[in-house]
């Protein structure tokens, strides 16, 4: 367990020297991405989004990273591929998309049309595309991460609750401290800090460490405490549509993930707590009069996490 806290700790370096300021949310995204699950990170133009997903791919060796900018006229088949004809030889030639990679950045995924959105569900859920009628295995290391404006709506699609549930977590980056914003300025004053970035990180080490986190400990009771906190969406009178057991397992994994970054190899119960608002929030869909009167997903969580008993 001491070589793969090594392994996480050099991969978190890396990144950190490119995201200054941000090490709460590069910590959970990497923890997202060792537990197999996908982020979807919500705010503001030049908060750094697209940074961290260049910086996370550059740190790993031999991994491939393809980015797709969103736009309403995308079509599936720009994201999964298409068999094109070859008026020569009479046959199709298959062109594989983007979606057959190991990292995946969905810039802006609210700009495509639900119908385009839908390409990536059975690719964030199986690890796996059907193309043209034919299945394609997208590999152990298959990583989405999606941004979005959480304050833009003309000319975009609300994500559908489907979707939603297949990010395993959401986060925002926010914006840095003044004097976080200073390094900034120092570290880009000539040039960019992912320009001088090299893998730290093998892949055979990444996955080594995908593997371990299942090997986390988590007591019974903690399980317990999991699914009683998402249990709870499903009798909060501010829910409409509650969280399923999907979120369940990502809030386990995730949990059994992050302990590794905090340097233990088993689960407390502050681990969970800390991450339950990011790992359910998104999933839950209010009702018009809570969501009216300030509501969110994170406040709802947050008042279930203050009246459930922890274990001791």
């Amino acid at each position: 367990m001491e070589e793969i806290q090594e392994i996480v700790n050099r991969l978190e370096s890396a990144v950190q020297r490119v995201m200054l300021g941000q090490e709460e949310t590069v910590r959970r995204v990497l923890a997202t991405m060792l537990a197999g699950g996908h982020v979807l990170l919500e705010d503001y133009p030049g908060t750094g989004k697209t940074t961290l997903a260049k910086a996370i791919a550059s740190s790993i060796g031999e991994v491939e990273f393809q980015r797709i900018q969103f736009t309403p006229d995308l079509l599936p088949s720009d994201i999964l591929g298409v068999n094109i004809l070859d008026p020569r030889t009479q046959t199709f030639t298959f062109h594989q998309g983007p979606i057959v990679t190991d990292v995946l950045l969905a810039d802006e995924i609210n700009r495509a049309s639900p119908r385009t959105q839908s390409a990536l569900l059975e690719a964030m859920a199986e690890g796996q595309a059907t193309i043209e009628g034919k299945r394609h295995d997208l590999g152990d290391l298959f990583f989405v991460i999606a941004t979005q404006n959480p304050v833009e709506l003309r000319g975009t699609f609300p994500l559908p609750e489907a979707q939603m549930d297949r990010f395993a977590i959401r986060r925002s980056l926010g914006y840095v401290s003044v004097e976080q914003e200073m390094k900034i300025l120092q570290a880009q004053k000539t040039g960019h800090p992912l320009d001088g970035i090299d893998a730290q990180v093998a892949r055979a080490e990444l996955l080594k460490a995908k593997q371990a986190v299942r090997e986390v400990r988590i007591d019974d009771s903690l399980q317990e405490y999991i699914v009683r906190l998402v249990a709870a969406t499903r009798e909060h009178a501010d829910v409409k549509l509650p969280a399923s057991p999907r979120a369940s397992l990502s809030l386990l994994h995730i949990a059994q993930s992050l302990s590794l970054f905090e340097g233990r190899s088993f689960v407390i119960p502050e681990t969970i707590q800390s991450l339950a608002p990011d790992v359910i929030g998104h999933r839950l869909v209010l009702d018009g009069e809570a969501r009216y009167s300030g509501s969110d997903g994170a406040s709802v969580v947050a008042d279930i996490l203050e009246s459930l008993p922890v274990p001791t």
